[in-house]
């Protein structure tokens, strides 16, 4: 099950996937996919199961085609290091869809421009519209509600017998909603809401809001 918020008189969709669809302009913005860092974590020795590289890119295409969006914009950290072996199945991704893609670059986002370029994928530091900043890291900018990621953020909820429950998750601010990371590879920063703030909680079915 989606939420939907309305920001700025705009109409913005959460997925569980940790995407969001903005529907008046057609695109889905989605944080930190970080592909590939399993197969860069693999090379230097460390047993992570190959179907995690897969995952990212059935959840890729799993959110896209629930939109069927013009555009898909990715808010920095979209390839965790330099070229490995998942390049190809990104570009391979990337000739099977329709959408125009966009990339705001991010601190792990270090592959030669000229290799998106031919791809035809159009990369800029950050962008201004209809009110909104999309950025990469998070960016408090007066006058403009901001869209980013590089955070990965979590929530603790504790439950009886002292159980706790951590989750990726939407935070949202006054004027700043912070994309939990779309890798399947990732860890989470655990952020405490303060008074007014808004926290989404993702599963693998549902957006939750928890506070």
């Amino acid at each position: 099950m989606n939420q939907s918020l309305s920001i700025l008189d705009q109409n913005f969709v959460l997925h569980p996937s940790g995407g969001i669809f903005w529907t008046e302009k057609s695109t889905l913005l989605i944080a930190d996919v970080h592909l590939g860092k399993v197969s860069h974590f693999r090379k230097h020795g460390s047993a992570v199961p190959f179907k995690a590289v897969a995952e990212n890119f059935k959840q890729l295409t799993r959110i896209a085609d629930a939109f069927e969006a013009n555009s898909i914009c990715f808010l920095g950290d979209l390839f965790h290091s330099s070229l490995n072996t998942e390049w190809q199945l990104f570009e391979d991704w990337v000739k099977s869809r329709k959408e125009n893609v966009i990339l705001v670059a991010g601190n792990h986002d270090i592959i030669n421009p000229l290799k998106y370029e031919k791809l035809g994928i159009a990369i800029y530091s950050e962008i201004i519209t209809e009110g909104f900043l999309l950025t990469h890291h998070p960016e408090e900018r007066e006058g403009l509600f901001n869209f980013c990621g590089h955070i990965h953020p979590g929530i603790r909820m504790g439950g009886l017998g002292r159980q706790v429950l951590k989750l990726s998750c939407f935070f949202k601010t006054e004027n700043q909603l912070i994309l939990p990371a779309f890798g399947t590879f990732t860890g989470n920063y655990y952020l405490e809401p303060k008074s007014g703030d808004q926290v989404f909680a993702v599963t693998r079915n549902e957006v939750i809001r928890v506070c």
